[in-house]
């Protein structure tokens, strides 16, 4: 029996200046890519964030009001250790966003602040490739970003954001979405790894919720796994993946 041949990444286009991370939980983008964004600033380019939640469902021994501050700052601190400092939150209510015009336009909103010529946002199918369920807030915010790319250029789609001062902004050229099982493109993870590292640990109180392993140990441990597996597809060089649509 053969094996079966292993599809190479391509490298991510990395002629542009700036991106926003649209993705709707705070360690989202800690748990997919922050070494790419990490090398992604080292390079000079700005990276935003914007999270339509505060993720102030995501830990059951903590209410909502205490919860939702305490994710923020972890989330602020998180970002700073990859060099970003723009984080934005939309005020979507965690675990229950709902897809539709309203999240479209507070994502087109944020596309037109910042004019990136590169989107990122989180795996917007229903599993992670396999019968892994992927969540309803995931599903929503990666299909409502992808969605405003588009919006984000029509003036006419919502006329009220150019009555607030937001022109159409068409510059968008690519939405790299990260953790999908159909990725076609990759980014080197070595350079920003440890930062990576770094960058999740910051979500101290999650991550304690979550396992009761080590923090570090767990933290060094998923992403040596998923950056080592990406790797196998880009030359043998730990990796962070990306399914990339063109505009």
């Amino acid at each position: 029996m053969t094996e079966a041949k292993i599809t190479e990444l391509l490298p991510l286009p990395d002629d542009w200046r700036r991106a926003l991370a649209v993705v709707a939980h705070p360690d989202d983008l800690e748990y997919g890519c922050s070494a790419a964004v990490a090398a992604w600033t080292d390079a000079g380019r700005d990276v935003a964030y914007v999270l339509a939640t505060r993720g102030e469902a995501g830990i059951d021994t903590l209410p909502p009001a205490v919860c939702g501050p305490l994710r923020e700052r972890e989330q602020r601190a998180s970002a700073a250790v990859v060099g970003v400092t723009a984080v934005e939150f939309l005020g979507h209510r965690d675990g229950v966003i709902e897809y539709g015009p309203a999240l479209r336009r507070d994502i087109a909103a944020a596309i037109r602040r910042h004019r990136p010529e590169l989107v990122v946002t989180l795996n917007h199918r229903d599993t992670w490739g396999g019968v892994v369920w992927n969540t309803p807030d995931h599903v929503a915010v990666g299909r409502a970003t992808l969605d405003a790319a588009a919006d984000a250029g029509n003036r006419w789609i919502f006329p009220e954001l150019v009555d607030q001062g937001l022109e159409p902004w068409n510059g968008v050229r690519w939405v790299a979405v990260a953790g999908s099982s159909n990725a076609t493109h990759a980014v080197d993870a070595t350079p920003g790894l440890e930062r990576a590292v770094r960058s999740l640990l910051e979500h101290r109180s999650y991550l304690e919720a979550l396992t009761d392993q080590d923090p570090e140990t767990y933290v060094r441990d998923f992403l040596a796994e998923t950056t080592t597996a990406t790797g196998k597809r880009f030359g043998g060089r730990p990796a962070v993946s990306f399914e990339l649509f063109g505009r």
